[in-house]
C-alpha cells in the first residue's frame, strides 16, 4: 500500500477523457487501497457538494470531517443539515477546536483572524486536522487546478508533507462550469451563498463577496496576501 513513507516518484494518473474527468475512478482506487483508513476533509462548498455525492457512490458509509471553526456562515450549516438528510449512511464529523473563541481571544487577543489570520487558522484549521489524520494513512480534498496559481500542479495522487500522509484530489481536472453542471444535473443541496457572488466559501470574518470574477479565490482573506489556510502548504 502507498503511504508517506514509501512514496515512490511514479504517477498515478487517470482517464480524465470519462464523464467526471478520471474522479470515480480515483475514488474507487483510492477506497480499495484505503478502505477505512481514509478521511475526507470537506469544506462544504460546491466542489464539497460535488464530492460528498461521488463519494458516496463508491463508498457510501465513508467517514467526512468538516472543520467546525465556530465561525462558518449559517449558510455552511445548512448544507451540512441537508446532506446529512441526503446520505444518512455517511459517517459526517464536526471537528471542532481546542480552543473555545471565548478561551482563543483571551489568550491571543479579540478577533484574532484580523491581528494574525495565520494563527488563526492554525488553531482552529490546521491542528484540529493534525489531530483527525493522525495515525491515518490517506486523505480527500477537493483541490482543483483551476483554483489558483498555488494549486496548479496538484495531482490525483499526492504526498502531502504537512500532514505526512497521502492526499488524493479526485477533481483536479474540473472546471468551475463542470462542478456547477453536475450540480444542477443531480440537483445537489449546496451553499446559496454561491448564489450572491462568493466563488469560495470559508470563515464568515474572513470571507467576502469576489470583486473578481475570474479568480474562484478572491474574497478569501482580502487585503491580507494570504492565499491558503495552511492546510494545503506542503512543507
Amino acid at each position: 500500500m502507498l503511504t508517506y513513507e514509501t512514496w515512490d516518484e511514479k504517477t498515478r494518473d487517470f482517464d480524465s477523457e470519462n464523464p467526471t474527468k478520471g474522479a470515480l475512478h480515483a475514488l474507487k482506487w483510492a477506497y480499495e487501497t484505503y478502505e477505512d483508513d481514509l478521511v475526507y476533509a470537506c469544506s462544504f462548498g460546491i466542489e464539497g457538494s460535488v464530492l460528498v455525492d461521488l463519494v458516496h457512490q463508491i463508498k457510501r458509509d465513508a467517514q467526512i470531517v468538516f472543520l467546525d471553526t465556530h465561525l462558518h456562515f449559517l449558510e455552511t450549516y445548512k448544507v451540512i443539515e441537508e446532506a446529512k438528510k441526503r446520505y444518512p449512511s455517511l459517517r459526517i464529523k464536526l471537528k471542532t477546536p481546542a480552543l473555545s473563541l471565548e478561551e482563543q481571544a483571551s489568550k491571543h487577543g479579540e478577533e484574532l483572524w484580523k491581528l494574525n489570520p495565520n494563527q488563526c487558522c492554525t488553531i482552529r484549521k490546521v491542528i484540529p486536522l493534525e489531530e483527525e489524520l493522525n495515525g491515518v494513512t490517506a486523505w480527500l480534498s477537493g483541490l482543483r487546478r483551476e483554483q489558483s496559481p498555488t494549486r496548479q500542479n496538484t495531482q490525483f495522487v499526492n504526498r502531502d508533507g504537512r500532514f505526512k500522509s497521502i492526499k488524493i484530489c479526485p477533481l483536479i481536472h474540473w472546471t468551475w462550469k463542470d462542478i456547477w453542471k453536475y450540480a444542477h444535473k443531480h440537483d445537489l443541496p449546496y451553499n446559496k451563498l454561491h448564489d450572491n457572488g462568493y466563488p469560495s466559501i470559508g470563515c464568515e470574518p474572513c470571507t467576502q463577496a469576489a470583486v473578481n470574477a475570474d479568480d474562484l479565490r478572491a474574497g478569501r482573506w482580502s487585503g491580507t496576501g494570504k492565499l491558503e489556510c495552511g492546510l494545503h502548504e506542503n512543507k
